[in-house]
């Protein structure tokens, strides 16, 4: 289960929108509950492995989940592809060190319209939206989301 809280007047998620998971399930069946992430920054991202982009994105997400390993950051996945069996094949040949999980029609309708991929959202511990990027961020960029990780 999903729980969700944003904005219903927003079309799209954004800054200052609520987005609370808990119990999401990645490709690999495994458990995301909210006690896991309790008291953590969240770095969400919508990808797809056919994306150039979200391609050299993840390279950089997986160099801030090394950065922050151990601290109160979590990045998390979130595919539009529509097969599972790209999607394992993709983490698993690129080493992909987070969580990974499917767009589901609940997750699509809490997130809203999207602008392009890679989006990416940054979520403070009370599930507030503090920071949207669409399209692929600069190295830098992601970098300075480890600052997070040692709040």
């Amino acid at each position: 289960m999903l729980s969700l809280f944003f904005s219903a007047h927003a079309n799209a998620l954004g800054v200052g929108d609520y987005l609370k998971i808990d119990n999401l399930s990645t490709i690999d069946s495994q458990p995301i509950s909210s006690s896991e992430l309790k008291g953590k920054y969240l770095v969400v991202q919508v990808w797809a492995t056919w994306c150039p982009y979200c391609h050299r994105q993840n390279t950089n997400l997986k160099e801030l989940v090394r950065r922050t390993q151990g601290g109160k950051l979590q990045v998390i996945g979130l595919s539009v592809d529509k097969n599972i069996e790209t999607v394992q094949q993709y983490v698993k040949k690129n080493e992909i060190n987070f969580p990974v999980a499917m767009m589901t029609p609940e997750l699509d309708r809490a997130i809203g319209k999207r602008r392009g991929i890679p989006e990416l959202y940054v979520i403070d511990p009370a599930g507030r939206v503090i920071q949207k990027d669409v399209g692929q961020m600069v190295d830098l960029d992601i970098y300075e989301l480890a600052r997070l990780g040692r709040h």
